[in-house]
């Protein structure tokens, strides 16, 4: 008797894992949808109403999430109508985390509708991360990577509370992002170069790497010290670009008309191209340094930084009280990039 229950708990393990197995499948076609779908067109959207909403279907998903991980943490493992039931419910959770999402239309703004996006696509994949480690594992077991995988189930859930509930707010918190990654390279650059450092790979190497550190090519030349001046001029006008549209943006944006909404996107997506291209002449700067290009990246610093003024200058974040500093900020960028046309001409 005893050896007939043994063998019929693998029968039994592969009956739970099939309902989990298929679930796994259809929550990758949710999340593949998500990536491509297109907002619903509803007559009479509510925002308030639309927050309320997805907010109790995040905390719905936590709670079913915990449900599943403990179904399958312990012994007795639940039958295949508990099991069936559990990945229905999960699965209907899921399902409306996503349709909220898609009342979300565009009219409200693409930055803001991109964040709930990624938080709602980040739901569904801690949950199937979950699936595929409860599969994985032992089922009357909890592993450490349940454990793990079912905190990064609620993790992701809690995170509705830190998402902009505007495009006004949304695009002011990806350009705080965007600025501190500015900053980590213009401090990156200066603390290379501390105190006349020729070597700006002494860091890296050890004593012990003495034959590296011999090769010049490791090292700046006085030439290579004077281009990366008016470059570092350039980050310092990037990091103070950001500083002043997110200043402008902060204290004149509005969420009132579809226009102003536009042009807070329009905003977030030219600042988003900043620190890309700030990252490109960090790293073109590092010996051995190419000239050409570093003046080609420096000018596609220059690029972003201009464009960014402009589309600035012409939004309604822009009143006639901004206009010195934008001045200031041009003339700034056109200094620094001839210093660096000058500087890397011909080399």
């Amino acid at each position: 008797m005893e050896e007939q229950q043994v063998a019929e708990v693998p029968h039994c393990a592969d009956d739970l894992r099939l309902p989990l197995r298929n679930l796994v499948q259809g929550l990758r076609e949710v999340a593949s949808q998500l990536r491509e779908g297109e907002s619903w067109k509803l007559e009479d959207f509510d925002l308030q109403f639309f927050w309320k909403t997805l907010g109790e279907c995040f905390k719905a998903v936590s709670q079913e999430a915990t449900k599943l991980s403990l179904a399958f943490s312990k012994p007795p493992l639940p039958s295949v109508q508990d099991c069936q039931k559990i990945t229905a419910d999960i699965q209907k959770s899921i399902l409306n985390v996503a349709n909220v999402y898609y009342w979300l239309p565009k009219s409200q703004g693409l930055t803001l509708r991109r964040l709930v996006r990624d938080a709602t696509k980040d739901v569904v994949e801690g949950v199937i991360q979950l699936l595929n480690v409860i599969l994985s594992t032992p089922l009357q077991s909890l592993s450490q990577d349940q454990l793990t995988s079912t905190g990064g189930v609620w993790e992701a859930c809690d995170r509705f509370s830190k998402i902009p509930k505007d495009n006004h707010a949304a695009v002011l918190s990806l350009m705080s992002t965007y600025s501190a990654i500015v900053e980590d390279a213009l401090e990156e650059m200066k603390q290379a170069q501390h105190a006349d450092n020729a070597d700006p790979f002494s860091n890296i190497f050890d004593d012990d790497d003495s034959c590296l550190r011999e090769n010049r090519d490791t090292y700046w030349s006085e030439e290579d010290k004077q281009v990366i001046a008016p470059c570092l001029g350039l980050l310092k006008a990037a990091k103070a670009c950001l500083k002043k549209v997110s200043e402008a943006v902060k204290n004149h944006g509005k969420v009132d008309t579809l226009q102003n909404i536009t042009q807070l996107d329009d905003l977030g997506d030219v600042t988003n191209e900043i620190s890309p291209s700030v990252d490109e002449l960090v790293l073109s700067l590092y010996p051995p340094m190419n000239y050409n290009t570093v003046q080609m990246n420096a000018a596609k610093v220059a690029s972003v930084l201009k464009k960014s003024l402009e589309i600035t200058k012409s939004s309604h974040v822009c009143l006639e009280s901004e206009s010195n500093w934008l001045q200031f900020l041009s003339g700034a960028i056109d200094h620094n990039m001839d210093k660096v046309k000058d500087l890397t001409h011909g080399s």
